[in-house]
């Protein structure tokens, strides 16, 4: 917003903030309702309505003619959201993803491009850059018009955006990944740990919208936890809060019965843990009752791992996410049973509906969360 000088000029962008944060809470609002709300007069917020208006936030809302009743009807505006527009990145083993949505959150345009673990840093690091541009360039902006950019990745992230220690990824330990993306991208720049941020993405728009302390186990390449505590991701001590590290033979043994299974299916193909899952899970679903066994028992060995987890923390809700939550029919009600036998208060037990895009999607909201911080203050 423009920048004036005086103290009733600090008093008039006190009030434009206001109202516009009112405007931004709100789908439609009368200037009597903006009034009342900021306790200013009403030509005091017609005035600041009308600055809105011309510099780009706000916009009068115009009834459809059946809805219009008989009279003249009070005028109604709203925040305009695609005043401005964010950046979501998530980084990680397999795969770079981007996403641009406007301050409402609403997504405008979105890519992803494959990646390889092995590949250095530097690499990794342009792969995001190009699609950062690449999808900003498919929401018809530049880069220098975004108002923030938040970024998820693997491993332990400090609050400075430095990757303090990461098992996933070759050549990712102690990379200042806020300043190398801060040289590369022209905009402010947040970054945290991925499975943060995709707790925050079900709080915000997936399964745990109105909960307060959730489980959240990504499920995929890797095993993964985000905690959501109070309403807010918990970090810890360390920022390494819900992180798992490195397992015994670089899987839960809750994978061995889907790898058993696979093998054995067919002895010839070598497949990855998540592989594995896929493979019986489909076989599951087509009716065959041995994949059907080795998924359960995958269900049960992922909710016994997740015991001593919800048990000291008693949340309201687990979400299963990642690749696993495709197959969440077949596996929540392992879960749960594992959970009645086991847990103090058996926590509800439900699958992700976000797939993928889970942690990209908590990325907008990190970068959200800063536009609204400074663009309205």
């Amino acid at each position: 917003m423009r920048q004036q000088s005086g103290d009733a000029s600090l008093l008039r962008r006190l009030n434009s903030a206001a109202i516009l944060r009112v405007l931004r809470e709100v789908d439609v609002a009368t200037l009597s309702e903006l009034a009342r709300a900021v306790r200013v007069s009403r030509p005091t917020a017609e005035a600041i309505v009308d600055d809105l208006i011309a510099e780009g936030w706000a916009e009068e809302w115009t009834e459809d003619d059946g809805d219009r009743q008989r009279g003249r009807p009070a005028r109604r505006f709203r925040f305009r959201s695609g005043a401005g527009h964010v950046l979501g990145v998530s980084i990680g083993g397999s795969s770079v993803r981007a996403m641009v949505a406007d301050l409402a959150g609403t997504v405008t345009a979105s890519g992803c491009v494959p990646t390889h673990r092995h590949l250095s840093a530097a690499e990794r690091l342009d792969a995001a850059t190009a699609l950062a541009a690449e999808t900003a360039g498919r929401a018809g902006l530049a880069l220098e018009g975004l108002a923030a950019a938040g970024v998820g990745t693997t491993g332990t992230v400090d609050a400075a955006g430095r990757v303090v220690k990461s098992v996933a990824l070759d050549d990712w330990t102690g990379l200042d990944l806020r300043g190398e993306l801060a040289r590369r991208l022209p905009v402010p720049v947040l970054v945290d740990n991925d499975m943060r941020l995709a707790v925050l993405a079900e709080h915000w728009r997936g399964a745990a919208r109105g909960r307060s302390d959730v489980v959240y186990l990504f499920t995929g390449d890797r095993i993964g936890m985000g905690l959501l505590v109070g309403g807010r991701p918990h970090r810890g001590a360390h920022a390494a809060g819900g992180e798992i590290g490195s397992q015994p033979n670089d899987n839960w043994t809750a994978f061995r019965h889907v790898m058993d299974y696979a093998m054995a299916a067919e002895p010839g193909e070598l497949r990855s843990m998540r592989q594995s899952a896929d493979f019986a899970i489909a076989r599951a679903r087509a009716g065959e009752e041995k994949a059907a066994t080795a998924v359960r028992e995958l269900a049960r060995g992922l909710a016994a791992g997740l015991v001593t987890v919800v048990n000291p923390l008693d949340p309201e809700m687990v979400v299963i996410g990642g690749a696993l939550a495709s197959a969440g029919d077949l596996l929540v009600e392992p879960v749960r049973e594992v959970f009645e036998r086991h847990c103090l208060y058996p926590p509800e037990v439900v699958a992700s509906e976000l797939g993928d895009d889970c942690i990209v999607v908590g990325a907008v909201r990190l970068a959200l969360d800063h536009a609204d911080q400074h663009l309205f203050k």
